[in-house]
């Protein structure tokens, strides 16, 4: 393909062309070992229908409107300015058209994502008038944060009132380059320009080093330091003055109308201070780890994989594989199947669980009727009981994901509910021994699956 390419090109357009080509590449091996198993945008197949998720007892209900996706960290795939974790995140808040994507298969899963003959009727994958609207998305690459403020200033602004906004956020907080305090600063200069110069150069070095009120003395980073950490989210370059840097405070202001907020970064914990801070509606949070587990499969880094959080919210069954060491081509189709159907059942009867509870904070409770903001926490719950109880992970707090406002104790991962799930899934991988489980957390007596050689 390059040698075609290099023909029919000139050398600036061919380098060019090489670089979309090895993108499209990079961009679809992160996701083609599981390709076409599930849809990841929401199924009528697969999913509850609408109208039969359980009935909450709140006072409103609000539904998914706008949605603003942002996602930046250093070498990560990506294709043009879309990020695999922001297409993830964006295709599970989409309606699945019926019919036009997910089929049966029997086969064991290939490099290609799926074998048979059989292929998809493209004719059948156009807008569905079955379905409702698909909320409004709004997908930044790397924004300044006055871009950033003005599209969700924008959106508050036409907001239904009954419209919640999805905020998606997964960048680094950690600065990457030396940020150097001005030679001259502290002594005496004559000249008009070089006083000026100087003071242009300091604003900017403490602009830099500026960090969230929320933070603490032990947080500022030193200019020395190549890898310093801040109360924050980097969304470009380092050493700008903080112009793509974004703050729990600057999102503090918009809480005046409701949102649902996810923070994918090391530096999630700095956004707990969002939590009792609202102006008006409190915001449901959810916050991933801030340290990342290292992933034993070939090619399931951070780099080659999008952030592990984002994958247990669009694509939970595929995640817990990779997290236990298998990868595509390594699983049976019959055993995906059987352990996809229980992912589903569980998390079905963990939402009744959620709607029936009396502890349920009102925050959640409003935005439940929703499927598709229904659906991310139920996924969270999954994962953060997977990542609690997993052994590398286990005890440690830095590596689970936290949540704000809390759950019902009875959906804790130390709960059995939540045990006896995961326990069941690595039963069915034959993954038993890579998690830790309280005494007396057993498989259930009617489960249908055989204990497989545990690894």
């Amino acid at each position: 393909m390059m040698t075609f390419f290099r023909s029919c090109f000139q050398e600036t357009d061919f380098k060019e062309w090489k670089l979309v080509v090895q993108e499209i590449s990079r961009f679809l091996k992160a996701d083609t070992a599981f390709m076409n198993i599930r849809p990841l945008r929401y199924s009528l197949v697969l999913d509850l229908h609408p109208d039969s998720l359980p009935r909450v007892a709140t006072r409103r209900s609000l539904k998914l409107r706008d949605a603003i996706l942002s996602s930046y960290h250093h070498n990560e795939v990506k294709f043009s300015e879309l990020t695999v974790d922001t297409f993830r995140m964006l295709q599970c808040l989409e309606w699945e058209p019926s019919g036009s994507f997910y089929q049966s298969s029997s086969a064991k899963i290939g490099q290609n994502g799926g074998s048979g003959s059989s292929r998809i009727n493209h004719a059948q994958d156009i807008a569905d008038p079955t379905l409702p609207l698909n909320s409004r998305k709004a997908v930044l690459y790397r924004p300044s944060v006055t871009h950033f403020l003005a599209v969700l200033g924008t959106i508050c602004e036409e907001l239904a009132p009954d419209g919640v906004i999805l905020i998606y956020l997964s960048a680094s907080g950690r600065v990457g380059h030396t940020i150097s305090p001005p030679s001259g600063a502290g002594t005496s200069i004559n000249t008009t320009e070089n006083t000026v110069r100087n003071f242009q150069s300091h604003a900017m070095y403490l602009d830099a080093v500026t960090i969230s009120p929320f933070s603490s003395s032990s947080n500022i980073p030193n200019p020395s330091s190549r890898q310093s950490k801040l109360d924050c989210l980097h969304f470009g370059t380092r050493g700008n003055g903080g112009l793509n840097s974004i703050y729990p405070t600057d999102l503090i202001p918009f809480t005046r109308r409701p949102l649902f907020i996810v923070i994918d970064s090391d530096s999630s914990e700095a956004f707990k201070a969002i939590s009792g801070a609202e102006k008006g509606e409190p915001a449901a949070i959810i916050l991933s780890p801030s340290c990342s587990i290292p992933l034993t499969t070939a090619d399931s880094s951070r780099h080659h994989s999008g952030s592990l959080l984002t994958m247990f919210l669009s694509t939970p069954l595929q995640a817990f594989c990779l997290l236990i060491g298998l990868s595509g081509p390594d699983v049976e189709m019959d055993t995906y199947n059987k352990a996809e159907k229980l992912l589903s059942s569980s998390l079905n009867a963990w939402g009744l669980t959620l709607a029936t509870s009396d502890m349920l904070d009102p925050v959640w409770a409003q935005i439940l009727g929703d499927p598709f903001l229904r659906r991310l926490l139920l996924r969270f719950l999954f994962c953060r009981a997977v990542l609690t109880l997993f052994a590398p992970s286990s005890g440690k707090k830095e590596f689970h994901p936290e949540c704000m406002p809390s759950l019902p104790t009875s959906l804790q991962p130390n709960a059995s509910a939540c045990q006896t799930v995961v326990l069941q899934m690595a039963n069915i991988f034959g993954a038993t021994k890579k998690f830790i489980f309280s005494e007396g957390i057993v498989l259930p007596a009617h489960s249908d699956v055989e204990m497989a050689s545990s690894s």
